[in-house]
């Protein structure tokens, strides 16, 4: 999968949203440095004298009082810490948020670390657990997280997959997510990239057809070209699709203020039937036949209500796998898995 160095160079947002400049930060080091040591004019008697005396340890003391951020040194330059509000007691937040906000150690265990959630993360991040149940099945090399959001489900990918490419078309959420992968430990196994998902899938697709044409025209008789055309080289194991699904109201029977896991209606009664066409920004179906056209493992992370007949459509004739995402007694969303990942067909991979 050496390919991949292909995508590296897009993955340079968090450079050109904080604009650092390492030269910068570190002359800036330097000028504290001296400022905390100070100078003393021997021939001014006047003069306060700001040395320390000689058995204090003056290597320990700068270190001490130096402000590393949330993420600890050597991540300072990827701290998203200031592009959106962190909240710590519910009073802070806005009214149509807090009942998500009563769910953050389960949106994040180490919320209190500092994790960070734009607006639209709080009301569409995939719970921690359920994003490491979904983890364990798409266990692979690479695979494509095809709108990350703030990063809930690449960083559980981080655990079980070798690589991770994470698209988002918002450069602050990508930000976000980078700062929440550093937290957790896995920030080095994911490569963020600035995109949106239907441009890359088309421009990959294009790529691949015309170095498959290239190699037909060269050597159109030798069987390796028959089978590049046959099967294109794959550059993901995995694609997970979680795509907007319109927002909050995709549910008629909203959740209650606290969202309290114990409650005991967690079926999907009284609320209708949701449909593929809501998906954004393209109809849900023709999202996953772009997917395909990548690589055939795909897992799809749909609303709970989702029209079943809707989901076996998008297999046609082979086997599809629903697997519904239940947080105590509230079922959360379905994750339908296609290709190599239903339970049976892993010689499909």
């Amino acid at each position: 999968m050496g390919k991949r160095a292909n995508l590296s160079g897009v993955s340079f947002f968090a450079a050109q949203v904080f604009n650092d400049d390492e030269s910068t930060l570190n002359s800036a080091t330097d000028a504290n440095k001296q400022i905390a040591r100070g100078t003393h004019d021997e021939n001014n008697p006047n003069q306060e004298s700001h040395e320390r005396p000689a058995d204090v340890d003056t290597d320990a003391r700068p270190d001490k009082k130096r402000k590393v951020g949330v993420l600890g040194a050597g991540w300072e330059k990827y701290d998203a810490t200031g592009l959106v509000p962190f909240y710590t007691h519910q009073t802070q937040v806005p009214e149509h948020l807090q009942k998500y906000f009563g769910q953050r150690e389960r949106f994040f265990s180490l919320y209190s670390s500092g994790c960070l959630l734009d607006e639209e993360g709080w009301y569409s991040v995939t719970p921690e657990r359920v994003a490491n149940q979904i983890a364990e099945r798409c266990r692979c090399d690479v695979i494509l997280d095809a709108f990350c959001g703030v990063g809930g489900n690449a960083i559980a990918f981080a655990r079980t997959c070798e690589r991770v490419i994470a698209l988002d078309t918002s450069p602050v959420r990508l930000a976000l997510a980078r700062h929440n992968a550093v937290l957790y430990g896995v920030a080095d196994r994911i490569e963020f990239v600035l995109a949106d998902f239907l441009s890359f899938a088309h421009q990959l697709t294009q790529q691949q057809e015309l170095r498959s044409q290239s190699k037909s025209a060269e050597n159109p008789n030798t069987a390796e070209n028959v089978l590049a055309d046959v099967k294109p080289q794959r550059l993901f194991d995995v694609i997970f699709l979680s795509p907007p699904w319109g927002g909050p109201s995709y549910l008629t029977d909203r959740d209650t203020a606290e969202e309290n896991i114990t409650e005991s209606d967690a079926s999907t009664q009284g609320a209708p039937e949701y449909n593929l066409a809501s998906i954004k920004p393209v109809h849900g179906r023709q999202l996953f036949s772009i997917a395909r056209r990548l690589t055939p493992n795909v897992a799809y992370y749909l609303p709970r209500n989702t029209k079943l007949d809707e989901i076996a459509d998008l297999g046609k004739a082979e086997t599809v796998e629903v697997e519904e995402e239940w947080m105590g007694s509230k079922l959360k969303a379905l994750t339908c898995y296609f290709g190599g990942l239903v339970t049976g067909q892993e010689d499909r991979f």
